[in-house]
């Protein structure tokens, strides 16, 4: 999960100044969590706490309203009216990642994903993407080797992923559907050699790089297990005290 937030954090400045270059620097003075930290650690909250994912979105969303929400989930976050939306954004697979650590077996994750994401993005595109990210973290945790996550993906998912981050970036720009968010993403963590290099590859895609780097980080740490030290401290220093909590408290719990 922590993997996913560093994501989040590193990709949060070229969100909207795309590059297309892996030569950046990870944390910049102008680095901030977005709302994809914000949901992420809502959806760890629900498992830890054995509550509802809605509750735990509506509850933690709320106490951070300009963390970058899209303009369909602000309305749902601030409504009376409970009823997803229908979407196929991205934001269904970007705050998954903790489903793929937490349960046992890759029937649960499936429908946990499922049940996390169709609160709101209830459009077979969003439910698809949450449950194959939430699937490809469940993989890399549990020792697959990246010839078998690839595999798994295609089959259960259909996503195109054979092809390359050279491939992708030269035509790629800024997608928030799953459908164009989730195979690039997903390809930035099976071409890379370390969690780093991961997020260097989706953020150098030159899309929504803050939640390309938040859904390949996920994985990445899962696959790859440790992340540098310097990483987790700098993310407790972007993190407010509380989402510093509950993320820690999950990393003990599963990780």
């Amino acid at each position: 999960m922590i993997g996913a937030i560093a994501g989040d954090i590193i990709g949060s400045v070229y969100e909207h100044n795309p590059i297309k270059t892996k030569d950046f620097p990870l944390f910049q003075a102008q680095c901030h969590f977005t709302d994809d930290t914000v949901l992420t650690v809502a959806i760890a909250d629900a498992i830890l706490s054995s509550g509802t994912y809605v509750d735990s979105i509506r509850r933690i969303g709320c106490h951070y309203p300009g963390a970058g929400y899209g303009g369909s989930f602000i309305h749902w976050l601030y409504s009376d009216d409970y009823r997803p939306y229908n979407s196929w954004g991205n934001g269904a697979a970007m705050r998954v990642s903790p489903v793929g650590l937490a349960f046992s077996t890759e029937a649960t994750v499936l429908l946990q994903a499922q049940m996390s994401a169709e609160i709101t993005h209830n459009h077979p595109e969003g439910i698809k993407g949450a449950q194959a990210t939430a699937l490809a973290v469940f993989l890399a945790r549990n020792g697959y080797s990246k010839n078998d996550i690839k595999r798994r993906i295609e089959k259960e998912f259909g996503y195109n992923l054979n092809r390359t981050t050279d491939d992708i970036r030269p035509f790629y720009s800024f997608d928030i559907s799953c459908q164009g968010t989730v195979p690039e993403a997903i390809i930035a963590f099976l071409d890379s050699d370390s969690y780093e290099d991961a997020v260097r590859n989706a953020v150098s895609l030159g899309g929504d790089s803050d939640t390309l780097a938040c859904i390949t980080g996920g994985i990445a740490q899962a696959y790859y297990r440790d992340i540098p030290e310097n990483f987790v401290k700098k993310v407790r220093e972007y993190l407010t005290p509380d989402l510093w909590e509950t993320t820690e408290a999950f990393r003990k719990k599963y990780l």
